[in-house]
């Protein structure tokens, strides 16, 4: 049985060059897990507490030494010694040295960081691939199953300036066969897009998860724009391909009022799902993420009655990835499915509980990147082995995004065939 031998840890640069957390699990076999752990921009309030420096002489405040200092000096040497497989015990044990109910004291990004290179370092010890053993060890009783990816090709709210009100517009080629054909159909209509928007003297330049962010005139310019780039790709939009948005409305929200400053609107929450049903109708949108502020719990709930069967609605800064949290939205009918991002929660157990849990209740469960994002790929291990069906991990640019992709046609050829892809989740 192999243990750990010692835990490093190190700040590293993010997509957006602020710096995050980086660690080392090492085995006393002499294998080496590495994991690192991504950041947010668009976060709820609920999120588990990344720790950040706040030293304005040391990268604006935004430096982890506190985060790193925890791993080495409080999180290590309680971890020595321990089973890399035991991957509950080892992230309880850092819930009790944290003592608090958002991980505020040591940091998500500490806990999380040593969290996920243990659970690399317990396949190396179990001699399987990453995926192999998440699927073993929390899903068993189910196949191994390739996701439809959710391609955020057009960037707007806090992911570009000046795009869109809407925060991410997405597709999903859902007529995709495997995951390589799924790639392919998104990188053709990626390209697509840029000479559409190019014919219409729009900038191509692209925002934090790769999407283009070119200034849009109305929020509905964006649909449009993406509708001609599926069609000038050669595929036919709501049969081949079908568009998702996440709205983030947390972040146009002002008062009691949903300000959509793009078309001039000024909405109230049941006039705002009227809109969203009013879109469904003239585009073939087929998952909303985020359609309302996360206080805003009631309405959920209306929409979720209104919209939810014919769209996924998907609940992201109101769940949090927090079990506690996916337990009362389940129970009120919130949402329909739940993203589900590592780092909000903090750790790898409590994050496959929330899966299991939105699986046991019949919801969807998105398996999600952050806009602040690594070279790491262990989202598209553990969405493989946890059979969730869908991942959201940006747009077909930026090597932080395609690096979860490339890492996805790696584990589809390993497998082959031995897997199911999900292809078009969304059919009745």
């Amino acid at each position: 049985m192999a243990t750990i031998k010692e835990i490093q840890s190190r700040d590293i640069l993010d997509s957006r060059g602020n710096p995050t957390v980086e660690v080392d699990v090492l085995l006393d076999n002499g294998k080496q897990a590495r994991a690192s752990v991504p950041s947010g921009a668009s976060t709820g309030e609920k999120e588990a507490i990344e720790l950040r420096d706040n030293d304005k002489d040391h990268y604006s405040g935004k430096g982890v030494e506190k985060a790193v200092k925890n791993i080495e000096t409080i999180i290590a040497p309680d971890l020595l010694g321990i089973d890399p497989t035991d991957q509950e015990k080892i992230d309880q044990r850092m819930i009790e040295l944290d003592g608090t109910d958002n991980k505020e004291h040591l940091g998500a990004n500490a806990i999380l960081g040593v969290s996920l290179a243990a659970l690399k370092a317990g396949a190396m010890a179990a001699e399987k691939p990453l995926y192999q053993y998440i699927h073993d060890t929390y899903n068993s009783d189910s196949d191994l199953v390739l996701p439809l990816p959710m391609v955020n090709i057009l960037n707007g709210g806090a992911h570009a300036d000046n795009s869109a009100d809407i925060q991410e517009f997405m597709i999903l080629p859902v007529a995709a066969k495997s995951m390589t054909e799924a790639v392919e159909t998104a990188a053709e209509v990626f390209h697509a897009l840029k000479e559409v928007l190019k014919e219409r003297g729009l900038n191509t330049n692209v925002g934090d998860e790769g999407g283009f962010s070119p200034t849009l005139d109305s929020n509905e310019d964006a649909f449009k724009a993406i509708l001609e780039a599926i069609e000038k790709a050669g595929f036919k939009p709501g049969e081949d391909i079908v568009l998702g948005i996440d709205a983030a409305a947390d972040q146009f929200t002002e008062g009691d009022k949903y300000e959509l400053k793009k078309d001039g609107l000024s909405l109230s929450s049941g006039e705002l799902i009227d809109l969203y049903e009013k879109w469904i109708g003239m585009y073939p949108i087929a998952t909303i993420e985020d359609g309302l502020n996360e206080h805003d719990g009631d309405n959920w709930a209306v929409m979720t009655e209104r919209l939810g069967g014919k769209t996924q609605i998907v609940g992201d800064d109101l769940i949090v990835t927090n079990p506690k949290i996916l337990k009362q939205a389940i129970e009120k009918k919130w949402a329909n499915a739940v993203l589900v991002k590592v780092n909000q929660i903090g750790s790898v157990t409590e994050t496959v509980q929330a899966v299991q849990m939105a699986k046991a209740a019949g919801w969807n469960a998105v398996i999600s990147h952050r806009s602040g994002e690594t070279e790491d790929t262990t989202i598209s291990d553990l969405v493989v082995g946890l059979g969730t069906g869908q991942i959201k991990t940006g747009s077909m640019s930026r090597s932080e995004r395609t690096s979860k992709y490339n890492q996805l046609l790696r584990i589809e050829e390993e497998l082959k065939g031995n897997a199911l892809f999900a292809g078009n989740v969304f059919k009745k």
